[in-house]
């Protein structure tokens, strides 16, 4: 029996980074949401969270899965979950891109509080500075 260890952390933002998940308990109940069905895929999520234009997702990989796979499961169900239910004024959709990194298991608690804090990292911080320190600390900065 093959033991795969692989985690991944997954970052996509909504369409044109409009931020339709505008509301802590929107974001909170599609977060869980995203975790429930996840399950159900057979994906562990291990954490997930984000802000009112992007989320985050700390994934556990198996031997049958792929990146691609994962990503586009994730965010197709949940943006057909969203507007089944209606839960946005507007059509929601997340972008066609996303980020997907590797995380070594010596990373994995950081990686963790950075997914979990993101609520209060956003309370100061606008996405786009997010976006400059991320890239900067994953060495995918020209600075």
């Amino acid at each position: 029996m093959s033991f795969i260890k692989v985690y991944v952390h997954f970052v996509w933002s909504t369409k044109n980074r409009y931020p339709f998940l505008n509301s802590k308990t929107l974001r909170f109940q599609v977060w869980n949401h995203i975790r429930e069905n996840g399950s159900t895929k057979g994906i562990y999520i291990d954490s997930v969270g984000g802000y009112t234009d992007h989320c985050h997702c700390l994934v556990s990989m198996c031997s049958n899965q792929t990146i691609q796979d994962i990503a586009k499961m994730i965010k197709g169900e949940s943006s057909w979950w969203i507007n089944k239910l209606e839960l946005t004024s507007e059509h929601f959709r997340w972008q066609d891109e996303y980020y997907a990194a590797a995380v070594c298991e010596s990373r994995l608690l950081q990686v963790r509080r950075y997914i979990r804090n993101q609520e209060r990292y956003h309370s100061k911080n606008s996405s786009e500075k997010e976006n400059e320190e991320f890239l900067r600390q994953n060495g995918l900065s020209n600075e």
